[in-house]
């Protein structure tokens, strides 16, 4: 393919199987360029990249998870659109999930998260993964064979943000039952239905999570779930009961769907390349550098949005204020003047 113009990335499946010749020329062009189809900024350099995750002054995510598909509900017009952003931000899709927050309440909530997730309580959820790991394989090793994402990635991911969050045991089938393969639901991930996007798609864990925050500051159990509940802001104010269900309900649901497509990656990795394969069995010390690497050369998530601000510049290419933005993770991972031969898998 040469006429990368022709082709709507958003809306065409012609790069679906491989984008990465997409994203070189697009680098190639300008690490910051205009595509033509949607006027969306697209962001493929790695310093560029950075440069827009770290600026919320002037990048914010209301649009990260939905880009230009939705729209904004009024014109933005002029060099600062920030007032219409915070009048109109509700009206967006996933307007009540973190990933959509801006400073400060993006980070008064990943303050509670951060309070959520303590040390001791990653060392225990460590230990259940290799039980976990362990029963997961017993399952199917006997027949020979599985289909790995729903027989092994997608229960795998679930129950172990069900017990980083402290889902009672008791629960969990239920949460495999509304949540796993099924259910219109073909890759077995939250909110990876094939209905129209919703405005809230979360409605089960926000319900699930909002009862067990109110059990546990009315009958303390010294149990996770009652560490949710009483945790406060970093201001020492007291969240709301469905303010804390939207934070747990939001770590069930990215955390499984990210996992379960590197879970893709390393598997299909690993199964090509018997060599690799072996060394990784004869070098267990390499296997970090082997998920890092899994992570770099196919990004779980191609790519993430943001809408200008201001007028501002990135890369040298100046950003009109109302530019729908797409940092394109996949990308910047493959940016040469960052990696050395960047498309070679090396772990």
């Amino acid at each position: 393919m040469s006429d990368y113009d022709a082709v709507d990335f958003f809306r065409g499946r012609e790069l679906v199987d491989d984008p990465y010749p997409y994203f070189d020329w697009l680098r190639d062009q300008c690490p910051v360029r205009r595509e033509p189809h949607h006027d969306v900024m697209m962001v493929t350099g790695y310093d560029e990249a950075v440069a827009v995750y770290t600026d919320p002054d002037a990048f914010s995510s209301c649009n990260s998870p939905t880009g230009p598909l939705p729209g904004f509900p009024v014109p933005l017009e002029g060099d600062d659109v920030s007032d219409l952003i915070e009048q109109h931000r509700d009206e967006l899709p996933f307007s009540d999930q973190i990933l959509t927050f801006d400073p400060p309440v993006h980070t008064a909530h990943r303050g509670l998260l951060m309070r959520l997730i303590t040390p001791k309580r990653l060392r225990e959820n460590e230990e259940f993964m290799w039980r976990l790991a362990d029963h997961q394989i017993d399952e199917f090793v006997d027949r020979g064979t599985c289909e790995f994402i729903g027989d092994y990635g997608q229960p795998f991911a679930m129950l172990v943000i069900a017990d980083l969050l402290g889902v009672p045991e008791s629960d969990r089938e239920l949460f495999q039952e509304r949540l796993g393969p099924g259910r219109g639901n073909r890759t077995g991930t939250v909110g990876s239905t094939d209905a129209e996007m919703a405005h809230s798609p979360l409605e089960f864990l926000y319900e699930q999570f909002s009862e067990y925050i109110r059990q546990r500051r009315d009958e303390p159990r010294g149990d996770v779930l009652t560490g949710m509940a009483t945790a406060a802001f970093p201001d020492g104010s007291t969240p709301d009961v469905l303010d804390v269900a939207r934070i747990a309900a939001n770590l069930f649901a990215a955390g499984q769907e990210t996992t379960v497509r590197l879970f893709g990656t390393a598997l299909q990795r690993i199964g090509d390349d018997p060599t690799l394969q072996q060394r990784l069995r004869d070098r267990r010390d390499l296997v970090p550098h082997f998920v890092e690497e899994c992570l770099r050369i196919e990004s779980p998530v191609k790519g993430d949005f943001r809408l200008a601000r201001v007028t501002t510049e990135v890369g040298g290419v100046t950003i009109p204020a109302g530019t729908t933005v797409m940092v394109v993770n996949g990308a910047a991972n493959r940016d040469p003047r960052r990696f050395e031969c960047p498309a070679e898998f090396d772990v």
